[in-house]
């Protein structure tokens, strides 16, 4: 699989196991693709692969109900997605995905964690030529399904890879090509753990034990952070 793909698979795995966090993250997604698109599911993509990715995390029925009505409380109008990006301890470059009713505090809470890892923000679009962002979808590799013979099946939905990891399978597409190939596994019943963007180092760089110490510190910071959905470096 790779060191890049194993630590994205650990990176992942420890940010979405801080279970008190990450139900609140998830509601603003499902919040705002329902603001921005619609409260129905049936007609609204974004918001049901919000929906779907909330259930692959056992969020309760509830808290997504509630997180759908939420987009029509006033108090929305000033919800909105973010980006920050900076430099941060031995030079590691970090990109930040925001949901956040609240830029002030935002701003002020990432620049704080910069700050005081001996880091700091950079201008919007500082380092967006730095990451390539992706659509992945997982999806488990059920009896009878030949990941072989699924890329072949949609290449013409835009799938450029798939990446195995035991159980588990990824597939990989440009960001233009999400909704296209979100849709073709709905259309060949194929379940989905989870769909999402993410944004990937166009060149990764390796830091060694004691440096990972620092920037897993202050990535933690980030992560914890309400108002942020999701982080990403250029780490190999």
């Amino acid at each position: 699989m790779g060191r890049a793909f194993e630590y994205r698979r650990a990176a992942k795995e420890k940010r979405w196991d801080k279970m008190s966090k990450v139900f609140p993250k998830l509601a603003k997604k499902i919040t705002l693709a329902a603001k921005e698109g619609g409260m129905d599911p049936e007609t609204n993509a974004a918001l049901r692969t919000a929906i779907q990715n909330a259930k692959g995390e056992n969020m309760p029925k509830d808290n997504i109900d509630n997180a759908i009505k939420r987009a029509e409380a006033k108090d929305l109008a000033a919800f909105e997605e973010v980006n920050y990006e900076g430099k941060g301890p031995h030079g590691v470059q970090i990109f930040i995905e925001c949901a956040t009713d609240n830029t002030t505090r935002t701003v002020a809470d990432v620049k704080s964690y910069f700050n005081k890892a001996g880091g700091a923000t950079v201008p919007t679009g500082s380092l967006e030529y730095m990451f390539t962002r992706r659509a992945v979808i997982e999806f488990e590799l059920t009896e009878g399904l030949d990941p072989e013979e699924l890329e072949l099946e949609l290449i013409d939905a835009g799938l450029e890879e798939i990446e195995v990891d035991e159980t588990t399978a990824y597939a990989y597409a440009a960001w233009t090509d999400f909704g296209t190939l979100t849709s073709a596994f709905e259309e060949k019943r194929i379940e989905v753990t989870k769909a999402d963007l993410q944004r990937f180092p166009t060149s990764p760089v390796q830091f060694d034990d004691e440096q990972m110490k620092d920037i897993d510190k202050m990535l933690d910071k980030l992560e914890d952070n309400d108002d942020v959905q999701a982080v990403y470096t250029n780490i190999a």
